[in-house]
């Protein structure tokens, strides 16, 4: 029921430095006058009025930037998924961002109390423009862990931040990403000759593939929890993609593929600054002979290429599973993805696993239950998973 992570790496880091930073690298500062800089804690609804500067920030960090990084994701984690919402924020002294860290605080009965940065999402963490706010962001943001409680802080990176607070990583996985050509054309040549069958195979079945948004969510969701029952882990609640698709109308985007009126394959496409991203996706298992899945993945594709996006991650895998094989297919290269734990009270970061025993049962007896049940209870449940 849970999603899978495996137990983290233990590793030593570097001490933080002090509160002051000369400006002379990445990001809205360029001089070379050594700043002062301040750290605080903002929380809902005071972050709303913060949004444009994170935004900046975030879309001046680098050339690809993922609509998984948007700020925009701390209110649609507080609308649908009902999270206390934090951000530690650190400006200069005449006010402008150097750095910002979104986070999420996860709560529920039945698993404890998390705080994430940020759940949901593949990717997230600090964004900086130096070394040093980096290490004031992770401070404070350890600090706060501490003051709620929880069992870890988690940091979903992909360049780790070397601070004595993160004492544990998770490497095991990887994100799987291909660098996209410039056509459809030049994309359909560079596929494997057995890929470009199974895609033709999926053709012949006449199935009809549709784009849309709110109109195609119920479709969507349709796939998405009856291949999550199958799978043995709850379902987010359909208020949470609703949410995605009102906050980014013109970046987020889902496709279906119906055999009739039958949908039989279904997926979210996220359009981030030159990266095009796929946080869910589904097909029903019945249609796997048809290769529906293949068929719907061409389009994911396609619809980047035309976007002129320059990366399509496929999202994170563990190297030599069934995911990580399906992904490399295409043509997808590996990417490092780091977690990285601060751990509060004699918690450990791996307590959270499917292969935990104590979770065994728990994912057979769901993958018993009836698909209508399955949507009444798994958003419950998971909105208190990590």
């Amino acid at each position: 029921m849970i999603a899978p992570r495996d137990t983290p790496r233990l590793t030593a880091h570097h001490p933080p430095t002090g509160s002051l930073v000369r400006a002379s690298r990445v990001g809205p500062t360029t001089s070379d006058s050594v700043v002062a800089f301040t750290t605080q804690v903002h929380s809902y609804p005071a972050l709303e009025g913060r949004f444009p500067a994170w935004t900046a920030l975030v879309h001046h960090a680098r050339a690809e930037v993922p609509l998984s990084q948007h700020p925009r994701w701390l209110s649609i984690l507080h609308a649908a998924l009902g999270h206390t919402v934090y951000a530690v924020e650190t400006t200069s002294a005449t006010g402008q961002t150097l750095g910002f860290l979104p986070l999420a605080f996860v709560e529920s009965l039945l698993f404890g109390r998390f705080l994430v940065s940020l759940p949901y999402l593949n990717t997230n963490g600090v964004v900086a423009a130096f070394p040093e706010v980096q290490q004031q962001l992770v401070t404070r943001a350890a600090t706060l862990a501490e003051e709620l409680n929880v069992q870890y802080l988690e940091l979903r990176h992909e360049v780790p931040v070397a601070h004595p607070a993160l004492t544990v990583e998770y490497t095991e996985k990887v994100h799987l990403r291909l660098r996209l050509p410039a056509s459809g054309e030049q994309l359909w040549k560079a596929f494997d000759p057995k890929v470009r069958n199974q895609i033709r195979k999926a053709e012949k079945a006449a199935l009809t593939i549709h784009w849309g948004t709110q109109e195609l969510l119920d479709d969507f969701y349709t796939v998405l929890a009856r291949n999550m029952r199958d799978l043995g882990s709850p379902v987010y609640g359909k208020p949470l993609f609703a949410a995605i698709l009102a906050t980014f109308p013109n970046q987020a985007e889902i496709v279906v593929l119906r055999d009739g009126r039958q949908p039989v394959a279904a997926a979210l496409l996220l359009h981030g600054q030159g990266r095009t991203e796929v946080p869910t996706a589904s097909s029903l298992k019945d249609y796997n002979p048809s290769c529906a899945n293949m068929l719907m993945y061409h389009h994911l594709l396609r619809r980047a290429v035309e976007r002129g996006q320059q990366v399509f991650d496929f999202g994170r895998s563990t190297r030599g599973s069934n995911t990580f094989r399906f992904k490399k297919q295409w043509g997808a290269e590996p990417h490092p993805a780091t977690w990285q734990y601060h751990l509060v009270a004699g918690s450990h970061a791996g307590q959270m696993r499917p292969e935990n025993p104590r979770y065994q049962w728990a994912i057979r007896l769901w993958q018993r239950l009836p698909v209508w049940l399955t949507r009444q209870l798994g958003p419950r449940i998971v909105r208190g998973i990590p």
